[in-house]
């Protein structure tokens, strides 16, 4: 496959599913006229529909970045093996929609954050399976990536999954402790310091040789 075509795929997959994330947002059901009050009392229950939403779409954007670098930056050349991944990948991405929309219906379930937070780990170690594909693979040529660079990719592909391994068990504790362990992990990605942060964090623990 061209690489160029990959990358095409990939955008076309992104922005479709990024789309139907919306579709899953229905206007309340009305019968018969309503006032204004009544009218937000019923938008009101769209709430965690909405911030899935937000979550989500927010969630999908770090991963298409994420998969912009790995794939269209680092990897000079694809061959079946990277294309098989990719594949796998984009499965999972497609699912999204699913277990976002989950997530927003049924909120105060646990295992609405169970199926999502599941999602996120295998989303986030498909991505590290690629990305270790791309950079340490004799087929696939790259550009020379340095340690830092590395270590900082390594961080925030796999800050989502420990987040989400967390979230799963605490979801039976607090539900909101665990959207809000998926939202930082959002965040996390979303900054442009966060692993400059988390770099310093682990130099003062371990040493400056690090």
């Amino acid at each position: 496959m061209n690489h160029a075509r990959l990358d095409q795929l990939s955008d076309g997959i992104f922005a479709i599913v990024m789309t139907i994330l919306v579709f899953k947002i229905d206007l309340p059901a009305i019968w018969g006229p309503i006032d204004n009050l009544g009218l937000w009392h019923e938008i009101e229950k769209l709430v965690p529909v909405f911030l899935s939403y937000v979550l989500s779409f927010a969630l999908l954007f770090t991963y298409w970045r994420a998969h912009h670098f790995f794939v269209s930056i680092y990897a000079k050349n694809v061959d079946s093996m990277l294309i098989n991944i990719n594949a796998l990948f984009f499965m999972l991405i497609s699912l999204v929609p699913f277990s976002a929309s989950m997530l927003g219906q049924f909120s105060n379930n646990e295992l609405s954050v169970i199926v999502f937070g599941i999602h996120i780990v295998l989303l986030g170690l498909t991505l590290y399976w690629m990305r270790g594909y791309v950079i340490y693979s004799p087929h696939i040529q790259n550009p020379e990536i340095s340690k830092h660079e590395i270590r900082g990719s390594t961080v925030r592909t796999l800050a989502p999954v420990l987040f989400a391994i967390i979230a799963i068990p605490l979801s039976f504790y607090s539900i909101k402790i665990s959207l809000l362990l998926f939202t930082l992990a959002v965040i996390f990605n979303l900054s442009s310091y966060s692993t400059r942060l988390f770099e310093s964090f682990v130099k003062k623990l371990y040493g400056e040789s690090l």
